[in-house]
């Protein structure tokens, strides 16, 4: 758990600072892939780093939890946003975030605990209006009541099969949009296996963000890898395709600002108007 508070702006004399923000960031245990990919609680510490550090104009509480679904509803009532990084449903083997591993439901619905547990988080969503945000291998849910689920409080969905993620060096620009989220990002250029291609269906709600081109011809021409959502409930949402090679964490202060900016926004903080700090985070 961090502790350390965001740098307040001043404030007028009389004036009570607002309350802490709180950001809660759910890593899996290590799961499929070599080492320096998917390590899914350095990325997310260094995020929550980051977070703390980010110079918004409110206190950032930040808490790292892993390897434990975030199914107890008295923990989560308490996030201004969640955010989860890497619990697909692809390996019988793995432990998926919020949904089981595909190989174990029919394909097509969950069981009654499950099912129950999705209608709670669901509502807590609605109810607080909380920011939800996903990286990468979170997206690949095979169960067609979890795909469901996703694009409802995402706003798009990534369908396992007919989407794409290939390996690959990916030329990564901002949209032509005043989005907060963009606020200081630049291009950046980092190898990376990118969840792309994703299923869009017309929603005035979605914001593209971000889109990246592969070098490999066949690995087609590239498109949108990041948006932003304002749900009918009046949450927020961000999707990001990448966050697989944890050496982008470090190697590029774009990809860390672009992170950072994605959160406080869908946690209803103000972004700098140049951006989160984009400051090199410790190794955890």
């Amino acid at each position: 758990m961090l502790t350390i508070a965001a740098a307040l702006l001043p404030l007028p004399a009389g004036t009570a600072p607002l309350p802490p923000v709180h950001i809660l960031l759910f890593a899996g245990p290590k799961q499929h892939g070599a080492p320096g990919r998917h390590e899914y609680e350095k990325d997310l510490r260094e995020i929550a780093w980051l977070l703390e550090h980010s110079g918004a104009n409110r206190e950032i509480k930040a808490d790292v939890l892993v390897g434990q679904k975030p199914r107890d509803i008295a923990m989560l009532e308490k996030a201004d946003a969640i955010v989860i990084d890497g619990n697909g449903d692809w390996l019988r083997r793995e432990t998926g975030g919020l949904f089981p591993q595909y190989a174990e439901t029919d394909g097509l619905n969950y069981d009654a605990p499950t099912t129950a547990a999705l209608k709670e988080f669901d509502a807590l969503l609605h109810r607080r209006k909380t920011g939800l945000v996903v990286y990468h291998y979170t997206m690949f849910v095979d169960n067609r009541a979890g795909r469901i689920w996703l694009s409802n409080w995402l706003g798009g969905a990534w369908i396992p099969y007919v989407s794409h993620n290939p390996v690959d060096t990916w030329a990564i620009k901002p949209l032509a949009t005043k989005h907060p989220i963009l606020r200081g990002v630049k291009p950046w250029t980092p190898r990376e296996e990118m969840y792309s291609r994703y299923f869009l269906p017309d929603n005035p709600g979605r914001t593209l963000l971000l889109t990246a081109k592969p070098a490999q011809a066949a690995n087609g021409t590239g498109g949108p890898v990041a948006w932003a959502y304002d749900r009918p409930d009046g949450g927020r949402s961000v999707v990001w395709g990448g966050n697989d090679f944890h050496d982008n964490m470090h190697i590029f202060p774009q990809q860390r600002r672009f992170l950072v900016n994605g959160i406080l926004w869908a946690a209803g903080v103000d972004v700098p108007s140049g951006g989160a700090n984009d400051q090199m985070p410790p190794e955890f």
